[in-house]
């Protein structure tokens, strides 16, 4: 699968080059991207019929928490709803660092946790909204709280994890020479 992945990653690279050829070429780099995207669905297939080696422990609260709120952009995706960003383009200018595919993923995931909803409208272009269900906004007092906690330890953790950055990089500066 590591050889697919880099070969699309070559071909879709020649191709962002080859743009400005003529129309016969441009034809025939579209019929090579057509079988680039054969071998993308074999390659997501393949990754689809992965399955985690350790199921998940769901044996107390914290490891449902745990399980549901996993996810870097989670609790920030549902603060930001909660607040009235309700369109994923909102959301998307909100969290700025994440991209729209992860924002994607993990709205679909807490949509699946009934956490919040997803509502299309019938319309073109279609609009898209996302609103808390009530075990969502049920979670709002604990994000907020985490949230204050955050808020008065900043300053300390902030310090903290950027040393600890400074040495990862340090560790590996040693292991690399």
């Amino acid at each position: 699968m590591i050889i697919i992945f880099h070969f699309l990653v070559f071909i879709r690279q020649n191709w962002r080059i080859s743009a400005g050829e003529t129309s016969t070429e441009k034809r025939f780099n579209r019929d090579k991207f057509i079988r680039i995207d054969i071998l993308e669905d074999m390659f997501y297939l393949c990754n689809m019929a992965y399955k985690k080696k350790i199921q998940p422990s769901l044996n107390c609260g914290l490891d449902v928490l745990g399980e549901v709120l996993y996810g870097k952009w989670k609790i920030r995706l549902l603060y930001f709803i909660n607040q009235g960003h309700k369109r994923p383009g909102e959301l998307q200018r909100q969290i700025l660092d994440a991209s729209r595919r992860v924002l994607n993923m993990q709205l679909n995931e807490l949509e699946a946790h009934e956490l919040v909803t997803k509502k299309i409208f019938p319309q073109l272009p279609p609009k898209v909204e996302y609103s808390l269900t009530t075990m969502g906004e049920s979670l709002m007092p604990i994000i907020n709280a985490l949230g204050q906690w955050g808020d008065a330890h900043q300053e300390k953790l902030s310090a903290v994890i950027r040393q600890a950055a400074i040495n990862e990089t340090k560790v590996i500066l040693i292991k690399t020479e």
